[in-house]
């Protein structure tokens, strides 16, 4: 592609301000931490490469190149819809609930534990028993098991990054005192211990 309408357009928009990305196989590969970096930038601009590629004039004018994997397409135009949904999901009020980018896969290193609906047996196949029974503590750590699981066995290089992590996690678990919940009382404050 030619750097002579490149160049045009950006200065057409008044967009040398913004941060400029060229979608390409070459750059620097698209993870989520990358992508919440991206949602906090006030201008993002996404160039999409087609033919053959880009002039490098135009690519040493972008603030860096983005890959959405290690695999070529025709053009930038579906790596750029990666992008912007990956981006734009993050942006605040995008998704209704703040916290549902909170604790799902890569947020924290791992792949998201198995997701269940209803009904809670489905051709012989039964929801765990433990997400049944409403103990959210119990819930949390099954989950945490199950992502740390899920990762080991599906994504082995995900799992090698935080591995270090887990096995320092399972031992300062293993050498907290265990405590009782308190019991709650409902009569006078004189039953209280």
């Amino acid at each position: 592609m030619k750097p002579e309408p490149i160049f045009e357009a950006l200065e057409a928009g008044n967009l040398r301000q913004a941060h400029k990305v060229c979608l390409s196989p070459r750059g620097r590969l698209l993870s989520q931490q990358r992508a919440r970096e991206l949602a906090t930038l006030p201008h993002l601009v996404l160039l999409c490469g087609h033919y053959e590629g880009v002039d490098q004039r135009v690519l040493d004018a972008m603030d860096e190149e983005l890959s959405i994997g290690d695999y070529v397409l025709s053009n930038g135009v579906v790596a750029a819809m990666v992008v912007i949904d990956a981006v734009v999901r993050l942006l605040p009020g995008a998704l209704g609930n703040e916290e549902s980018t909170v604790s799902e896969s890569f947020s924290d290193g791992l792949l998201e534990y198995p997701q269940y609906t209803r009904p809670a047996e489905f051709r012989g196949r039964a929801v765990p028993e433990v997400l049944l029974k409403g103990n959210h503590a119990e819930i949390g750590r099954w989950r945490r098991t199950e992502a740390v699981a899920r990762t080991e066995t599906m994504r082995p290089d995900l799992y090698a990054q935080v591995a270090p992590a887990i096995e320092a996690e399972k031992r300062r678990t293993a050498r907290a005192p265990r405590t009782r919940a308190r019991r709650s009382h409902t009569s006078s404050s004189q039953d209280e211990p």
